[in-house]
């Protein structure tokens, strides 16, 4: 099991205010501050490995660490073939093959969670298996306990043109449709595409004005949404009903994708830009408090096969749960 005492200690910080009495009137108190994430939690794909050496020593140290949600990444038992053929073909490149439940039986999965005090209000699912295997996603979710259970990207090949994205749009309302009839929401994590222009317009664009808010949740990724030359703050302002859950993670400079951040390849070529939270050159503080003042529910810090997960999961912990609003 990972040893807890080979971390390094938690950071302490210390404030101090100052006020001036008068003598005819009482000073006004300043209004107290908020943490503006309360549940701060973790995309599990930033630890695969920590997850295959030592699955449950890693659930309790994140919950040492103050942890208190989890967002789990497929392919799961109940997903499609063409989800594991996929997955069983990348993760020789990845270097490690676990997910979806980790090698437990779903409820001692469950059970582990709750004893540790972690839940888990998301899970990225295939689109294929949305598709063909609703029922059994939504018993999935339910088993967890989640609310939400989406996409993490929409494979390349179904979004050339402006109409593709009108027809996934329309789809994913469906989806979403069937998905609350199940106890659950459909969530969009968009990827980086979609942001620059295309055939005179901005692809995402087209897809929030079509997405059905009350059945389809988006889930902003700030760093990609960088990378991709979109600007985080003015979508929660632009878009307030769609935002509900939002991935955290930091640059170590302002890098931008080569071309329209279309594949995988152009993401993979900004990995090495990625920062522990707090400790890159993005206004996270201003893009959580717009954030938190337009509904975001869910805040994941995530640092996709973080190099040294240990520093990272303590070090964007120190500052997300530091921070007041």
């Amino acid at each position: 099991m990972i040893d807890r005492r080979s971390f390094f200690s938690l950071l302490g910080a210390g404030a101090a205010g100052l006020y001036v009495t008068g003598c005819a009137s009482t000073p006004e108190e300043a209004p107290p501050e908020t943490t503006l994430v309360e549940r701060v939690g973790l995309g599990l794909f930033s630890i695969p490995h920590l997850l295959e050496e030592d699955f449950e020593g890693t659930m309790r140290l994140l919950a040492d660490i103050g942890y208190k949600e989890i967002e789990v990444y497929g392919p799961y038992p109940f997903s499609v073939p063409a989800a594991h053929e996929m997955w069983a073909a990348i993760t020789p490149q990845l270097g490690f093959s676990t997910s979806g439940y980790y090698g437990m039986e779903p409820q001692a999965l469950r059970s582990l969670l709750d004893e540790v005090g972690l839940s888990v209000p998301s899970l990225h699912v295939d689109l294929g298996t949305l598709r063909e295997r609703i029922d059994e996603t939504g018993e999935a979710v339910q088993m967890l306990g989640a609310g939400y259970a989406g996409i993490a990207a929409i494979p390349e090949e179904e979004r050339t043109t402006l109409d593709d994205y009108r027809r996934l749009a329309d789809e994913f309302n469906e989806i979403g449709r069937r998905a609350v009839e199940r106890g659950f929401r459909f969530l969009y994590h968009n990827h980086g595409y979609g942001l620059t222009e295309m055939e005179g317009s901005i692809p995402l664009n087209i897809m929030l004005e079509r997405i059905d808010p009350s059945v389809v949740s988006l889930e902003m990724d700030i760093y990609w949404t960088v990378a991709g030359r979109g600007d985080p703050i003015e979508y929660l302002q632009n878009w307030p009903d769609h935002y509900r859950l939002m991935h955290i993670k930091d640059m170590t400079e302002l890098v931008r994708f080569e071309g329209n951040g279309d594949n995988p390849n152009e993401w993979m070529e900004l990995f090495p830009y990625m920062a522990s939270v707090g400790a890159g050159v993005l206004d996270i503080a201003g893009i959580i408090a717009e954030a938190s003042a337009t509904g975001v529910e869910h805040f994941y810090v995530e640092r996709d096969l973080a190099p040294d997960p240990v520093d990272m999961l303590q070090t964007s912990y120190d500052y997300l749960s530091a921070l007041k609003g």
